[in-house]
C-alpha cells in the first residue's frame, strides 16, 4: 500500500482527500493478483504486475473471506500454519496485498477475478446507483436483477487462461454456481461445487494436478460471517480461524509437483461499539439527509446520491458534520485521487457517489431504518484503513 503520511495515525481537522492511503493497484492490489499468475502460465495480454512472485505452472488462489492482514497477525495462536507462513506473504517479502476501495466483497471479488481495479470493472460498493433505473444496485445479492453482461462486460482472467490452454477451475460452495456474480467476477473453465471445507480443498488439489499448467480458485466463507454476527476476536470468529487455517494446511500438504498455493482475503475487519460516538444514524440525522436522494454503500464506505442541484450542499454538510472521521470527497476528488483505480470508464461514473465518505476512526454511518441487518452488525469493513484494506498474500511451494 501506498503510505502517504500514515494518514489513520495523524488527525488533519478535517480529513483532507490527499491524506487518504489509496490502494496499490497496479503493483500490489488484489486486481493485480491473477493477471500475474497468469502471465507466469503465459496467458496472452497478461501483465506480471506483482513483481516478487516467481511464476510456477499449476496455481490455486484460496480466498479465506474477511481475513485481513492485521487480524491474522494478531492471532498466530488460533491459526498457527497461516501465521508460520507470514514472512512468506508477496513473494517472500513478508509485505500484504491491499485489496483496492471499497474493500468489500462484491468489489474485491470482481477485482480479483477480473484483474481489474474497481473503476473498470464496475462493481465499486456494496450498493451503488443504476445510472440507467435511478434504483439502489445490491452488488453482492444482485437485487434488483440487472443484466450481468452490460453491467460487467470485461471477460475474467479464468476464461482468458481456459482460453489459451490452461485448465482453469473454482470450487467452492454450490450456491454460488449460477449467480450473477460468479458470472462476472468469477467465471471460465470448469465450476465444481461441494459443501464441506474439506471436499473444496481436496478437490482443489485434484483441479491443480489435472493440468499441466493450472489455474484453481477456491474459497471459504465463514470467517467473514462470524466476525459480521459476533466480531472479530469472538470465541465464534476464533473458531472459524482455526477451522480455516486446518484448511489451509490441508491443502499445501497435497499440492502435486510444480504447484504454489497463494491464500489471501477480500478484506479485513473492524469492531465497532454499539453507541451514539461510534455509530452515526444516517435515519435520524436531519443534516445528513437533507439533499440526499440515495444512500449506498455501507457504513465505513458511503456513496451518497444527492437530489438534482444539491450535490455541492450536500459535500459541504458532510464535510462539516463528519470530516474529522470520514475522508470526503466529491465523486470527482475521489476519481482523481484514485480510490477506485487510475481510471474509470464512462459507464461507471454514475455509479459512484456525487460524495464519497469513508471512515478513518472506529466509526460506523448506519441507516437504522432502511438497512436493519447491515446497521446491527457488529464487525464492519469497507474503508481504507489497514484493519480493512490490508490482505496477506501467503504462498506454499511444492
Amino acid at each position: 500500500m501506498a503510505q502517504p503520511k500514515t494518514a489513520w495515525d495523524q488527525h488533519p481537522e478535517p480529513l483532507t482527500v490527499a491524506s487518504a492511503p489509496v490502494p496499490e493497484y497496479g503493483s500490489g492490489s488484489l486486481a493485480d493478483l491473477l493477471p500475474t499468475l497468469a502471465a507466469g502460465l503465459g496467458v496472452p495480454d497478461m501483465n506480471a504486475a506483482i513483481g516478487e512472485l516467481t511464476p510456477a505452472d499449476r496455481n490455486c488462489v484460496f480466498l479465506i473471506d474477511g481475513l485481513g492482514w492485521e487480524q491474522l497477525r494478531a492471532h498466530p495462536e488460533d491459526a498457527p500454519f497461516m501465521a508460520s507462513l507470514l514472512g512468506t506473504s508477496r513473494g517472500g517479502t513478508g509485505r500484504p496485498l491491499t485489496a483496492g476501495y471499497p474493500a468489500t466483497t462484491a468489489t474485491s471479488l470482481a477485482s480479483v477475478g477480473t484483474g481489474l481495479p474497481p473503476g473498470a470493472h464496475g462493481l465499486p460498493g456494496y450498493t451503488v446507483r443504476n445510472p440507467d433505473t435511478g434504483e439502489l444496485m445490491n452488488q453482492l445479492r444482485w437485487q434488483p436483477w440487472t443484466p450481468p453482461g452490460p453491467w460487467q462486460p470485461y471477460p475474467t482472467v479464468f476464461q482468458l487462461a481456459h482460453a489459451a490452454g490452461v485448465h482453469a477451475a473454482q470450487v467452492s460452495s454450490p450456491t454460488f454456481e449460477n449467480t450473477p456474480l460468479t458470472r462476472v467476477a468469477l467465471s471460465g473453465g470448469t465450476f465444481l461445487g461441494r459443501l464441506s471445507g474439506e471436499d473444496r480443498v481436496d478437490l482443489a488439489a485434484e483441479q491443480l494436478a489435472a493440468g499441466d499448467r493450472s489455474l484453481v480458485y477456491t474459497y471459504f466463507a465463514e470467517v467473514d460471517g462470524a466476525g459480521h454476527r459476533y466480531g472479530v476476536d469472538s470465541d465464534t470468529w476464533r473458531g472459524q480461524l482455526m477451522y480455516a487455517d486446518r484448511l489451509v494446511q490441508r491443502l499445501a500438504e497435497q499440492l502435486p509437483p510444480r504447484s504454489a498455493l497463494y491464500v489471501t482475503a477480500d478484506h479485513g475487519m473492524i469492531d465497532v461499539p454499539f453507541d451514539e460516538q461510534h455509530r452515526i444514524d444516517f435515519d435520524e440525522d436531519w443534516e445528513l439527509s437533507a439533499g440526499v436522494a440515495l444512500l449506498g454503500g455501507e457504513g465505513r464506505a458511503r456513496h451518497v446520491y444527492a437530489v438534482p442541484g444539491a450535490a455541492n450542499d450536500v459535500l459541504t454538510c458532510w464535510r462539516e458534520v463528519l470530516g474529522e472521521q470520514f475522508w470526503v470527497a466529491s465523486r470527482d476528488e475521489a476519481i482523481a485521487a484514485g480510490w477506485f483505480g487510475p481510471h474509470i470508464d464512462e459507464r461507471v461514473y454514475g455509479r459512484i457517489g456525487d460524495v464519497v465518505a469513508a471512515a478513518r476512526d472506529d466509526v460506523l454511518l448506519i441507516a437504522s431504518e432502511r438497512e436493519p441487518k447491515e446497521s446491527a452488525m457488529v464487525g464492519n469493513h469497507g474503508s481504507m484503513t489497514p484493519a480493512e484494506q490490508l490482505v496477506p498474500l501467503l504462498e506454499v511451494r511444492s
